[in-house]
Parts: C-alpha cells; sequence; structure tokens
C-alpha cells in the first residue's frame, strides 16, 4: 500500500504481482477494490498497479468532481506512471476509466506501451447518458446490494461521493463537453477497444462506434463479447483476461489475434 502526493492530495494505490507494469484504472463510483478480485487472472504474467482516482477509496477527498472528470484522471494517471519510473507502462481502463486511460495515453505518450479501453461510450456520450445516469444511481441507492458495493469501494461517506459524481457527470452531459483534450487520431500506442453487447450501460451501437474509433488508429482491434453485463472486463472475466493479457503481451506494434 502506497501514496503518491499529487497536487498536495494524496493518491492511493496499492500493487499485485510481478511484470510488466499494468496501471489498472476503475469506474465511476467504484475503486482500485473492482480489481482485487481479478488480480488472480493478471498477477501471474503483470506488475498490477491498483490506484484510487482522487475524491475515491482510499484517496484523499476533494471538494466536488471536476466535470472534465476523465481528463483530470488522466493527468492523476500520467503523473503515478512518470512517479513509478519503470518504463512503459501499460494501462487497462474501464468505464470511466476507459476515458482516463485514452487521456493519459493522449497527453504523455512517452509513459505509455499500451491501452486497454473497456466498457465506455466512445467519443460522445449516448444521447440518453443523463436519463439513464439519474435512473441508475436513483435506483442503486435503494439496493442494498449496490449500497453495500459502494460503501466496500467508497467507506462511510460513500453517499457523498457518489452524489459528486453524480452532479459531475450530469453536468459534463448538459454542457456536452470534450471528452478529450486531443484528437483521438494522435493515439499511438495500440489500443484494444472490450466490450460487451449486453451492457444496458453503454450506448446502444457500442459495437459500431468501437469500429469507427479504431479506424481512426493505426493500431488499434476490437473485441466484443456477445453475452455480459457492465463491465465486460468483470463480466466476463476469464475470457477477457485471456484477451487482455495477448494483447498486452503482444510485442512492437503488432495486435494479439483473437482468442
Amino acid at each position: 500500500m502506497a501514496h503518491l502526493s499529487y497536487r498536495g492530495a494524496r493518491l492511493f494505490f496499492t500493487e499485485f504481482g510481478d511484470g510488466p507494469p499494468v496501471l489498472f484504472l476503475h469506474g465511476n463510483t467504484a475503486s482500485s477494490r473492482l480489481f482485487e478480485p481479478l488480480m488472480p487472472l493478471y498477477a501471474k504474467a503483470f506488475r498490477c498497479i491498483l490506484p484510487d482516482f482522487l475524491g475515491n477509496g482510499r484517496s484523499d477527498r476533494t471538494a466536488f468532481f471536476s466535470p472534465d472528470l476523465w481528463y483530470e484522471e488522466g493527468l492523476q494517471t500520467a503523473a503515478l506512471a512518470e512517479a513509478l519510473d519503470c518504463g512503459p507502462v501499460s494501462l487497462v481502463g474501464t468505464s470511466g476509466g476507459a476515458w482516463a486511460a485514452l487521456n493519459a495515453a493522449l497527453e504523455r505518450p512517452e509513459l505509455f506501451r499500451r491501452v486497454v479501453a473497456d466498457s465506455f461510450d466512445g467519443r460522445t456520450l449516448n444521447d440518453r447518458f443523463a436519463e439513464r445516469l439519474l435512473t441508475e444511481r436513483s435506483q442503486a441507492k435503494r439496493s442494498p446490494q449496490a449500497r453495500q458495493f459502494y460503501a466496500w469501494c467508497q467507506g462511510e461517506d460513500w453517499e457523498t461521493v457518489v452524489d459528486q459524481d453524480t452532479q459531475a457527470l450530469l453536468r459534463c452531459a448538459r454542457e456536452q463537453r470534450p471528452l478529450f483534450r486531443r484528437p483521438l487520431t494522435e493515439l499511438q500506442v495500440p489500443v484494444l477497444f472490450l466490450g460487451s453487447l449486453e451492457d444496458e450501460m453503454c450506448r446502444d451501437n457500442l459495437q459500431q462506434e468501437y469500429e469507427e474509433m479504431a479506424a481512426l488508429l493505426p493500431h488499434a482491434a476490437v473485441c466484443m463479447f456477445a453475452h455480459g453485463g457492465h463491465p465486460a472486463l468483470l463480466s466476463n472475466a476469464e475470457a477477457a483476461a485471456r484477451r487482455i493479457t495477448a494483447f498486452l503481451l503482444a510485442s512492437g506494434m503488432e495486435l494479439a489475434p483473437p482468442l
């Protein structure tokens, strides 16, 4: 268990395993605990580094979340990768963490080797994002299972964290803020877009969006699972781990073939 000092706040991270370094980036209202049950699938092949973004998990709290949350989390990711000083790091980001991963690689490409972007809407938020978000968060607060998950990830102040996150995302959607500060076409590191066709939290045409994004990039692949909920990295844990491992271990700019 360790901390990085970032803009006067402590960013928590923990590590599992040994091998090529990989940062696992959690999504909104989650924390690094999300990935802990998956570590037996990855820690034998990689040095797995699991941070909590500021305001989440065991990292220091913030007064509010920026509506440019995923860009800010990308900067946190880059700062951590630079502080680790272990050569180019690969990124596995799920849901909101996928946007953070892509922003990090766009801003500081020299720090990163490969990116897995799992279960996110892509270049823009879907048309019903705000509506779906309000419905999902309202239902989650009334669900004992969801409340238990929030508390496990965030601690006793989980409701404040969830409310801050909801307000930031609603503002991002309503103001139609750009999700990337740089053109996606500038991304040079290999990218694997991962998702599930049954994911009700992402846009309905997710595979099409992924394929259009991949067509813009020099080194990109798409892997869609026929079944499974949000995120695919969890709902298809073993199959996703095989695909991600093959992709991250592929040499140079080569993309590992589908498994």
